[in-house]
């Protein structure tokens, strides 16, 4: 929980630098702030900032200036970490030294994922993370650690026990991520917000 707090902190920092700059900003410049800040706030922990993309293509998904208007779904991802929820941060998919936005990205801290693409494609669990750059696996989710058999995955409430990686991002898919028990069957996810 405390590193959720922390990404969203450092989302907020980002775009309070982007608002200072104006359009006076240099990206070099915001990115030695962003380094700078995102330091400071893990304690002086680097590799928690190597981790976040850049604006390089991941997946064969590019960060772009604009939303892509082409293809424009939207999914529902719950983390819980032995019954305890985990926030995806927002502004997932929008780097802190760029001003571009990935295909796969967050808005809110809500656990809802927009994918706004410029082409028609098939995106997956794996790619959202690949771009949140956090680890998805059996035995990883996120900041979670697990032991073998100990995460359990829900679709759109139903049981899924293959590689949460592979999970296909379609119109108002509901994943739940149970790292550890309690498990609990999740309720259904409704709260779309006309999305």
């Amino acid at each position: 929980m405390r590193l959720a707090r922390k990404a969203v902190a450092l989302r907020r920092t980002r775009q309070r630098i982007m608002k200072f700059f104006g359009p006076l900003r240099s990206p070099r410049l915001i990115a030695v702030w962003s380094l700078v800040i995102s330091c400071a706030a893990a304690g002086g922990r680097s590799a928690a900032v190597a981790a976040e993309p850049v604006g390089q293509p991941i997946d064969g998904i590019t960060c772009d200036q604009a939303e892509g208007a082409v293809f424009h779904i939207h999914q529902h991802v719950t983390i819980l970490d032995r019954g305890k929820p985990i926030a995806i941060p927002s502004d997932v998919g929008r780097p802190l030294a760029t001003s571009c936005l990935y295909w796969v990205h967050t808005h809110s801290a809500d656990g809802l994922v927009h994918v706004e693409a410029p082409r028609f494609r098939t995106f997956t669990l794996g790619n959202f993370f690949d771009v949140w750059g956090q680890p998805l696996s059996l035995t990883s989710v996120a900041s979670v650690r697990v032991r073998r058999g100990a995460l359990r995955v829900y679709v759109d409430g139903r049981r899924y026990t293959r590689d949460p990686r592979r999970i296909e991002l379609s119109q108002h898919t509901d994943i739940t991520l149970e790292a550890g028990p309690p498990y609990v069957k999740p309720a259904p996810f409704t709260d779309w917000k006309g999305q």
